[in-house]
């Protein structure tokens, strides 16, 4: 195993492994879509039931992340890293022979608990590999340019292996990657000495936090299906208050908590996790509106629709690894991030134009490149600074918590702007459909006026991320080059 203060020259062998794995991970999130109506009809899923797919891996994944990032700490990152591909492909391969709806279900739960093993670690091994600052920043950058552009390489995917195999091998498809991922990490990923959080875990602690998130992730997800005033929605929502306020004084008080507080009050990490959290609300709600949009709306198949999004998967590896990766070692991160935000609040304003007959080269095009673009240079210098100023110990729940903000941005994203869009399109329908010669084109123009109306919602989302990363965020250069030597020699680098 290397001594911690020598660059090992297995690291970006490493991070070619560790990409791999975390873009399984990633698409995961959106090929299962695609691939939903072929599945439900096969095994016989009911319309009331099919959210389940959806929703088992949602609060699997959202609910266990903590733990996953602190048992990274204490049982190291890379078992902990190995386990969650091995538990991930196996999952899959539930998922892939599935025989009816339950084992569909479990099969997707035990892929999100995996999965919430698998992200932290991965995350977290590049915290303690790449200490050197120009390094960290292009290692960061690819792994940026993955977390913004798997999700949609998850559409392109679904609707290739559906069309033109089956829907099982959306599922088996993890197979073969997981294998690439485990053979090359067993010879090429490597952890520090001293790196580990030998405290025993926090019970009370982690049992808070999971049925917590649990309750957070499935209150969004209720309020989609059944309303934000449905008595068990209500009741989800002052559950999660009830359990996280627990879990906070829990955590104040234990020797050893599941997440330190002083993971999440450094302003910086704070900053991050926050508007992050919210830039994942405005990106979900692009591929939900502009997926529908291009299927419903235009007549796209699956596979044309996939290749419609290549335009913002361009722009996010540009603006992750040329833009964000250049800049991070040279201006403040707070100058990145709110200006990549910005420029991505533009890209959804000109989504905001879109009508039924909208031209793809003259409205999607740019502002799709115009939303990759900006959140690709917003994500390389979040996810460095989702561990930044934290001891080694404590780098998988720090990663973890990057994983929850998005988990939980895309559960408010999805619930709350299809909210918003259903909304505004019954209200057109019912002022436009009376005397109406093609009650057609109005249901369309319906559509369309709601997705616009939520995109409205996403360009301010936006903008109040660009403002939180503006005022929190104050890392410079200088001062993360500081704080990751410190992290190196195996000292506290906890800087504000």
């Amino acid at each position: 195993m290397p001594d911690a203060t020598q660059p090992d020259p297995r690291r970006w062998r490493a991070l070619a492994f560790i990409a791999v794995a975390q873009l399984m991970v990633v698409l995961d999130a959106t090929i299962v879509n695609i691939a939903l109506p072929s599945a439900q009809a096969d095994l016989g899923i009911s319309d009331a039931n099919r959210q389940w797919v959806i929703t088992a891996y949602a609060l699997a994944f959202g609910g266990l992340l903590l733990l996953g990032g602190r048992v990274a700490d204490m049982w190291g990152r890379k078992n902990t890293f190995l386990t969650g591909l091995i538990g991930f492909a196996g999952a899959s391969a539930l998922g892939g022979a599935a025989a009816n709806e339950l084992m569909m279900f479990a099969s997707r739960a035990l892929q999100g608990a995996f999965g919430a093993l698998l992200a932290p670690a991965a995350l977290s091994l590049l915290a303690v590999m790449f200490t050197d600052t120009k390094e960290r920043a292009k290692a960061f950058g690819i792994f940026g340019a993955i977390a913004g552009g798997g999700a949609a390489i998850g559409l392109i995917l679904g609707g290739i292996l559906t069309e033109y195999l089956d829907w099982r091998w959306v599922f088996f498809v993890n197979i073969p990657i997981a294998a690439i991922a485990f053979v090359g990490a067993q010879t090429q990923v490597f952890e520090p000495k001293g790196a580990r959080n030998r405290s025993p875990l926090d019970i009370p602690g982690t049992l808070l936090g999971t049925l917590g998130l649990v309750a957070l992730v499935y209150g969004f997800t209720r309020a989609e299906s059944e309303g934000w005033s449905e008595a068990g929605t209500i009741s989800m929502f002052v559950l999660t208050v009830l359990l996280l306020g627990a879990f906070v004084l829990v955590e104040q008080r234990v020797k050893a908590p599941l997440l330190p507080l002083r993971v999440v009050v450094d302003r910086n990490r704070g900053g991050v996790y926050l508007s992050l959290g919210l830039a994942v609300i405005a990106m979900f709600g692009l591929f939900l509106f502009l997926t529908y949009y291009l299927q419903i709306v235009k007549g796209y198949s699956p596979i044309r629709s996939g290749v419609a999004f290549l335009p913002m998967v361009a722009g996010m590896i540009v603006g992750s690894t040329q833009i964000g990766t250049r800049l991070m070692t040279r201006v403040p991160a707070r100058y990145i991030m709110t200006p990549g935000l910005l420029v991505g609040a533009l890209g959804m304003l000109i989504l905001t134009q879109m009508e039924v007959d909208s031209s793809y080269a003259g409205v999607l095009l740019p502002a799709q490149l115009l939303l990759g673009v900006g959140l690709g240079a917003t994500f390389m210098p979040a996810m460095s600074l989702a561990t930044y100023g934290v001891e080694p110990r404590d780098s998988g729940i720090a990663s973890a918590m990057i994983n929850t903000s998005q988990q939980v941005g895309g559960a408010i994203g999805t619930a709350l702007l299809n909210t918003i869009a259903a909304s505004a399109t019954t209200s057109y329908i019912s002022a436009h459909l009376a005397g109406a010669s093609s009650p057609e084109l109005v249901q369309l123009q319906g559509m369309v006026n709601g997705y616009t109306t939520a995109i409205w919602w996403a360009v301010g989302i936006l903008v109040v991320a660009a403002a939180i990363a503006f005022v929190f965020v104050n890392a410079t250069p200088e001062s993360e080059e500081a704080a990751f030597e410190g992290e190196g020699e195996g000292a506290p680098a906890m800087i504000h």
